[in-house]
């Protein structure tokens, strides 16, 4: 029937935006599954160059809580959690993601080390480190650009939000012109870029969150992380909320404003996750971020009743 037909292509089924499964089926032509893996770095923001004890919704586990083998040993944690993987998914081929931390912010041996431990592995499709802007520089992304002759690197960047006052609220010490100096390296070195923001972020309003779409649209990137702010434990965001509680967005108000900024993403660009993963013994509000099936579900179920889809509102 006229009505059940999804006007958004790039998709297998219902969703009307690009996920990443969809992406990764159509390049590599099956499931392909992420690898968490914890190279032991820090950041700039918890060893005293920029700051001390990191950014304040940030754990001590540096956003690698998902991360369930985590040994000193690289080649022990991929086995490990390449199994996990395999119970959840009938797969033989693997992006090592390097969660943990910011993987850029070491000496370059370093950086080398990780990378070809796993790159030349067939299995291997794609390798995938987690970092800041301002851990980039023109020595790293020229390496980076070599490694991506032999196959995709995708740098994860923390942009979080577009608002500089937001970003020194949550002591990110670090701010959006960082993003915007490094971006044109970027683009010119064959990288995959995914860009993660947090939707209901401290005293932010609809029209900042996208504001943060809009700025980020200006900008060549591949794929994007939104997920909704949800405050953890022994973190410094859990104090300011147990001292001083700000408002939290409702499951409905997030869903509205994600459905919005989806609009005005590029309809090409990939959606790598619109939820994010708290472990429920960590986690201090809101308890519906727990929910992940569900939330997603009542995302596709919205688009469809608003019959609209990624890129609709996309202004070149």
């Amino acid at each position: 029937m006229i009505e059940d037909m999804n006007p958004y292509p790039y998709t297998f089924d219902n969703k009307r935006y690009q996920t990443f499964n969809y992406y990764l089926k159509k390049t590599y032509g099956a499931k392909v599954a992420k690898v968490i893996l914890d190279a032991h770095f820090t950041c700039p923001n918890r060893d005293g160059t920029k700051g001390i004890g990191g950014c304040a919704f940030c754990s001590n586990k540096g956003s690698g809580d998902a991360n369930l083998f985590s040994k000193e040993d690289l080649k022990l944690q991929y086995l490990e959690n390449k199994k996990i993987m395999q119970r959840k998914w009938d797969t033989e081929l693997f992006i090592p993601y390097f969660q943990n931390f910011s993987n850029t912010y070491g000496p370059l041996d370093k950086i080398k080390m990780m990378i070809e431990e796993f790159i030349f592995q067939e299995e291997v499709v794609a390798i995938a480190l987690a970092t800041r802007s301002d851990c980039l520089d023109e020595e790293k992304i020229t390496l980076l650009k070599k490694y991506s002759a032999i196959k995709p690197i995708w740098l994860e960047l923390g942009i979080e939000t577009s608002n500089d006052q937001t970003l020194e609220f949550l002591n990110r010490q670090e701010r959006f012109e960082d993003f915007k100096k490094i971006a044109p390296l970027l683009e010119g070195a064959n990288l995959k870029l995914c860009l993660h923001i947090i939707n209901g972020l401290p005293y932010e309003n609809e029209e900042m969150m996208l504001k943060t779409i809009q700025d980020l649209n200006r900008y060549h990137f591949s794929a994007i992380k939104i997920h909704m702010l949800h405050i953890l434990k022994d973190t410094k965001l859990a104090d300011i909320y147990q001292a001083k509680p700000f408002k939290l967005l409702s499951k409905d108000e997030y869903i509205a404003i994600t459905i919005k900024q989806l609009e005005r993403l590029k309809k090409d660009v990939i959606i790598e996750r619109l939820s994010g993963d708290p472990i429920e013994k960590e986690l201090v509000a809101p308890t519906w971020v727990l929910n992940k099936r569900q939330l997603l579900n009542d995302i596709d179920k919205k688009m469809k009743e608003l019959d609209t889809y990624q890129g609709r509102l996309y202004e070149y």
